[in-house]
């Protein structure tokens, strides 16, 4: 099992940006697909982004294509987001989760992946 932990949430004025990272700690990071998903109040979760465990492939929801980049650093066991261009509908609270198979395949759908942080708020304000 890994232990998943995010950082770099907050508040930020529309137009601004954050980066928020995923510590990952339990078993080899580098093996293993990564993704971001993210729930605003009152809606389902949903898929942002994700990137296959050798950081060649990455993959957006449209809602986010061109503004957010997933990048992985598998020497520090991290994976990041960097969120350009915030809109007040990016707002919620975004999760950092892991693939179930050592080196498998991946979509945007949240079964493909077997272990999740707690969560970190985003805000973004008009």
């Amino acid at each position: 099992q890994v232990q998943l932990v995010e950082s770099g949430g907050g508040l930020v004025q529309a137009g601004g940006s954050l980066r928020l990272s995923c510590a990952a700690s339990g078993r080899t990071f580098s093996d293993y697909a990564m993704g971001w998903f993210r729930q605003a109040p009152g809606k389902e979760r949903e898929f942002v982004a994700h990137i296959i465990w050798n950081g060649a492939t990455t993959y957006y929801a449209d809602s986010v294509k061109g503004r957010f980049t997933i990048s992985r650093d598998n020497a520090k066991n991290t994976v990041y987001l960097q969120m350009n261009s915030l809109k007040p509908e990016d707002t919620a609270v975004y999760y950092c989760a892991a693939g179930r198979r050592r080196y498998g395949v991946v979509t945007g759908s949240s079964g493909d992946f077997g272990s999740w942080g707690q969560g970190i708020q985003v805000t973004v304000s008009p």
